[in-house]
């Protein structure tokens, strides 16, 4: 399985107990949704590794204690700390309406109400408090900020996103 085909889970936060159990921090708004997983891929030495859950159980809402097939001791656990954990694209909840995976807008044509298409999603930066669509129009590179406000529409049938922007947004990049 390559990173590509997956997506981030969260991380592997601390060990849980001496017999190997694990604190797996969830970085997603419904932990109670991967509660019953039977294995994840854990990124250890940059490849996804297969991990068999024996048992798992939401632990202070944002973890999940897991107990893996195979890892029964302090030191087991402490090779695991701080890698990260994936699922195949496929166990995504579907969402609909305006909602969306970052992912699933890459690549997509960006349109304002106002101005008609004006490039395309290359990717999104969410290293900022708010994040950005960032959108490239021939060479130059547009930052749009991903505000529900300003969002009008997810077009997934014709792969665009349709946005009503404040005048001068887009015009001060071209």
């Amino acid at each position: 399985m390559r990173k590509e085909e997956c997506f981030y889970l969260g991380k592997i936060a601390k060990k849980f107990s001496f017999k190997g159990e694990v604190l797996i921090y969830l970085d997603t708004d419904e932990p109670e949704l991967y509660e019953n997983l039977e294995s994840v891929f854990v990124d250890h030495n940059k490849h996804l590794v297969p991990f068999f859950i024996e048992s798992s159980s939401i632990h202070k809402n944002d973890f999940l204690r897991v107990r893996f097939e195979d890892v029964n001791t302090e030191e087991d656990a402490d090779a695991l700390v701080g890698n990260g954990i994936y699922l195949p694209l496929s166990m995504l909840p579907k969402l609909s309406g305006n909602k969306f995976y970052y992912h699933e807008v890459i690549g997509f044509e960006i349109e304002d109400q106002r101005l008609g298409v004006f490039g395309k999603i290359t990717s999104i930066n969410d290293s900022t408090a708010q994040p950005l669509f960032e959108v490239l129009n021939g060479e130059v590179e547009i930052l749009v900020p991903m505000i529900d406000h300003f969002l009008v529409k997810i077009d997934r049938e014709n792969k665009k996103v349709i946005m009503n922007l404040p005048e001068g947004l887009v015009e001060m990049y071209l």
